[in-house]
């Protein structure tokens, strides 16, 4: 499971997109959230739409990974695709916050690798949102208020990728994932493949 967190506005929505484009083995978890829909999203691809009601129920029957309250809305992760994923060796990426994060890593410590994207400054944090012309300015303000607060938390995360250049962060990104993939103790079948190896030795 590879997590991408950061400030509202940093980028991760953007290199998540990039990163699955570019790398094979590796499909996006899509989340459940009350928020609504924004223009331009799919349901389904982008977030699962469901009402409060609906994912409280889901959050009960012990249906979701990891979940979070975020800006009024909660988000959370169904555990029945991931699970479904990585027992067939795919590799999950996750677009998730810090508290979501920080469940995931109480619940699958061992499988886990988390990235928390930076902006390359304050300034160009509120260019972006501001940008983005889908919020409000009392959302933006909002919004800003909360990036202090993510901040906090980069210093939880395995890896930090400071996201100025977009290219630059996905080569980045691509090479902690096949360092990640390389490790020995995700490597399936490498016992038997160095048993064999002996054995014609």
């Amino acid at each position: 499971m590879l997590v991408l967190s950061s400030p509202s506005g940093a980028g991760k929505t953007t290199l998540a997109r990039a990163l699955l484009q570019a790398e094979s083995g590796i499909d996006m978890s899509v989340s459940v959230t009350t928020r609504p829909k924004r223009p331009g999203e799919v349901e389904g691809k982008d977030y699962i739409f469901v009402s409060q009601e609906e994912f409280s129920k889901l959050r009960d029957k012990g249906d979701l990974l990891e979940w979070a309250l975020v800006f009024d809305y909660s988000y959370g992760t169904p555990r029945a695709p991931v699970e479904h994923a990585l027992k067939a060796g795919c590799d999950t990426l996750f677009d998730i916050d810090w508290q979501g994060a920080e469940n995931l890593t109480k619940t699958a410590p061992k499988d886990l690798v988390t990235i928390f994207v930076l902006p390359p400054s304050a300034e160009a944090l509120e260019t972006r949102l501001k940008g983005r012309a889908q919020d409000s300015p009392e959302v933006v303000k909002r919004r800003m208020a909360g990036a202090s607060n993510e901040l906090q938390h980069w210093d939880e995360y395995d890896y930090v990728v400071i996201n100025s250049d977009v290219e630059e962060s996905l080569r980045e990104l691509r090479a902690i994932l096949a360092a990640e993939r390389l490790k020995r103790d995700r490597r399936t079948g490498l016992e038997e493949f160095v048993r064999d190896i002996q054995k014609k030795l």
